[in-house]
C-alpha cells in the first residue's frame, strides 16, 4: 500500500490540530528556514541518516503520533516515508516539500462589520501578509502575492469585484501580484510612483489619491506616507480604525531602512514616520502588517495584528524618542537581506521578466524585511 501523500493545506489542518514534522534537509537548509507552528513538533534528521538501519535514528521518532515527512521538493521524504512505513509508523509526506508550503496561502477574518469585511491572507511560509478589504459587493487588494489566483478565488467566495488594489511599496522579499492581478480584473493598481522609476508597468501613483471611497457606503482608506522601509512607503488606514501598515510597523519592531543603501538617511525617514506621523493616531487603531517575523505573532483571532497602544507600550524601538539612539538602534539590527532582493525588486519595478519556475526559486526562504525590537 502507497505512504500517504498531503498537500499544503491538509498540512496546514493537521498543524493547527498538532502533528510531528520530520524534516530530512541538511541541517543548514533547515536552520536557515522551515515550517513552524504553535501546535507542531519539529524534528530534524537529514535524509542520509535512515539509509543506514540505525536504531537510534528511529529511537527519535514517536511511535504513537502522526508523522509528516518533509524534505526540498518531495523525493527525498517520499523516500524515507517508505521507509518507515515498513517499520510501522504513522506517516504521510507532503507533496512537493518546502516549495508547494512556498506558495500555500490561508486566509483569516480580521473584522466582519455590517457593511464592511476585511480579510488577512497569510503566506505562511514567507511571512508575507496580504489583505481583501470587501464592502457591498467591491473589494480593495492590499499587497498581493503573485500567485493571483488565490485572491481571484477569495473574491469569488466573498462574491465581490476586486475593483482597487494597492501595494504600500515596492517589495524586496516577494514578487507581487499587484500589477498581473489588476490586468485581470480590470481593476486600478496603485503605488507611489516614487517605487516606479524607471518602469514601464501601468499603475495610478497614489500620491495623487488621498482617498479611495467604494461600496455603497462610505469606507475611507486614507494613504498616509510612512517612509522608513522604502521612501515611497504608505500605510492604508480603513474607516480609521484599520491601519494596514505595509512594512512600516510590525507587531512585534519595525521596517528595516537599509535595503537601498542609504540606512542612516532613510532611518530618519522611519524616526519621522514613528514619531510625528504615526503619533497622531490614537491607540485603538488596529495595527495589520504585511509581514510577520515570528509565528507567536498570530494571535487568538487566528491573525498577525494589535492595538497600536499594545505596540507602543511592548516595542522599545518606539519608545526610543532620541533621534540619534533611534537611528544606531535601527541601523545597528538590520541582520541578514532578503535573499535575491535585487532581482526581486526589479521584477516588481517591471524591468526585468522571469519564468514561474524562476520566479519560485527566487522566492524561497524566509521573510527579512522585520527589524525586531519588542
Amino acid at each position: 500500500m502507497a505512504v500517504k501523500v498531503i498537500n499544503a493545506k491538509e498540512l496546514h489542518e493537521k498543524i493547527e490540530k498538532g502533528v510531528v514534522i520530520l524534516d530530512v534537509r541538511n541541517p543548514e537548509d533547515y536552520q536557515e528556514w522551515k515550517i513552524e507552528g504553535k501546535n507542531l513538533t519539529s524534528l530534524n534528521i537529514p535524509y542520509f541518516d535512515f539509509l543506514e538501519e540505525n536504531d537510534e535514528v528511529f529511537a527519535q521518532l514517536p511511535n504513537d503520533e502522526e508523522i509528516v515527512v518533509i524534505c526540498a521538493k518531495g523525493g527525498s521524504a517520499q523516500m524515507v516515508a517508505e521507509i518507515l512505513d515498513q517499520k510501522g509508523y504513522n506517516v504521510s509526506y507532503l507533496e512537493k516539500g518546502m516549495q508547494e508550503w512556498s506558495q500555500f496561502y490561508h486566509p483569516a477574518t480580521v473584522v466582519t462589520e455590517e457593511r464592511l469585511k476585511l480579510i488577512q491572507v497569510n503566506r505562511l511560509a514567507k511571512g508575507c501578509l496580504s489583505y481583501m478589504v470587501i464592502s457591498e459587493g467591491q473589494a480593495l487588494v492590499v499587497d498581493p502575492n503573485r500567485h493571483i489566483d488565490e485572491y481571484l478565488k477569495l473574491a469569488e467566495k466573498e462574491n465581490a469585484k476586486i475593483a482597487h488594489i494597492i501595494d504600500t511599496h515596492l517589495h524586496a522579499d516577494h514578487i507581487s501580484g499587484g500589477h498581473e492581478l489588476a490586468e485581470k480584473t480590470g481593476a486600478t493598481y496603485y503605488i507611489s510612483s516614487s517605487e516606479m522609476q524607471g518602469s514601464n508597468l501601468r499603475y495610478e501613483p497614489l500620491e495623487n489619491h488621498k482617498k479611495l471611497q467604494f461600496g455603497s457606503v462610505e469606507v475611507q482608506v486614507i494613504a498616509v506616507p510612512t517612509p522608513g522601509h522604502t521612501p515611497g512607503s504608505v500605510s492604508i488606514l480603513v474607516n480609521d480604525k484599520y491601519l494596514l501598515s505595509g512594512d512600516t510597523i510590525f507587531v512585534g519592531g519595525l521596517g528595516r531602512p537599509d535595503l537601498g543603501g542609504k540606512a542612516r538617511e532613510w532611518a530618519q525617514s522611519l524616526y519621522d514616520t514613528v514619531f510625528k506621523t504615526i503619533a497622531n493616531l490614537s491607540d485603538d487603531v488596529l495595527v495589520l502588517p504585511s509581514h510577520y517575523a515570528d509565528i507567536k505573532e498570530i494571535n487568538e483571532g487566528g491573525y498577525v495584528g494589535a492595538r497600536l497602544g499594545d505596540i507602543r507600550k511592548s516595542n522599545e524601538i518606539m519608545r526610543t524618542e532620541d533621534r540619534k539612539q533611534f537611528t544606531e538602534m535601527v541601523t545597528g539590527t538590520v541582520g541578514a537581506t532578503p535573499p535575491n532582493y535585487e532581482e526581486i525588486v526589479e521584477i516588481n519595478r517591471g524591468t526585468v521578466e522571469v519564468s514561474a519556475e524562476k520566479a519560485t526559486e527566487l522566492e524561497i526562504g524566509p521573510n527579512r524585511c522585520a527589524l525586531h525590537h519588542a
